[in-house]
């Protein structure tokens, strides 16, 4: 019974994810949606880019956790619309949410959705919100063998950010070895080596991430 039941649930949030799709695709909005372990630095990340990002899209973010909304209120000085949503201990945004989410934006004013997940090496591999990017930021600090216990979330994302690159000497991390491994269980994913707080390091991703999007308008 508890099988069926979890089926059902996948069964209904892919069916959504679709919905979720088509609207963004509809407005012409790219989406992204960020994973990552509790602290990997994902709110950091989206500080240092948004300067960049903001010049270029019409943004809006969306920002999930279990409770608080720290994360989003870090991100009001940039003046975009932020939704926050606390799943009150759940540990994913499931695509019902992000189209609840999504229809209280003005959407036709818009280029691009970024969605902050809940910081989780786990349960979000399992969920499609709709997205177009899957990103997984993963924080050195967590410790090298990160990639291949949680290898779902790995083989799930569509671009790998190898992030705190700058403390691994101090952690030990062989970063060649880090981004071999990750490359080992997801052959076809982008890897880029940044340190968030540093936005300089970020000019390959965000480039990349440029061409990206544009390519999607092409299509």
């Amino acid at each position: 019974m508890e099988i069926k039941v979890l089926q059902r649930v996948m069964v209904k949030n892919e069916a959504i994810g679709n919905d979720n799709r088509h609207l963004l695709l509809a407005n012409n909005i790219f989406s992204i949606n960020f994973t990552s372990s509790p602290g990997s630095g994902k709110t950091t990340l989206l500080e240092s880019s948004l300067d960049y990002i903001t010049k270029r899209y019409k943004t809006a973010v969306i920002e999930g956790d279990l409770y608080t909304s720290r994360d989003a209120e870090r991100l009001q000085k940039y003046n975009l619309p932020i939704i926050q949503i606390n799943t009150e201990g759940g540990c994913h945004l499931d695509a019902k949410m992000i189209n609840t989410a999504l229809n209280s934006l003005e959407l036709d004013k818009l280029d691009l959705v970024l969605i902050e997940n809940v910081g989780n090496l786990v349960c979000p591999s399992s969920f499609d919100l709709g997205e177009n990017l899957r990103v997984l930021l993963f924080g050195i600090t967590e410790g090298a063998d990160k990639p291949k216990k949680y290898a779902t979330m790995f083989q799930s994302a569509h671009v790998v950010l190898i992030n705190k690159i700058d403390l691994a000497e101090i952690c030990e991390i062989d970063l060649d070895a880090v981004e071999a491994e990750i490359r080992e269980i997801n052959p076809t994913c982008k890897v880029f080596r940044i340190a968030a707080k540093k936005p300089e390091s970020l000019k390959n991703w965000l480039g990349w991430l440029d061409e990206t999007i544009s390519k999607s308008r092409q299509s």
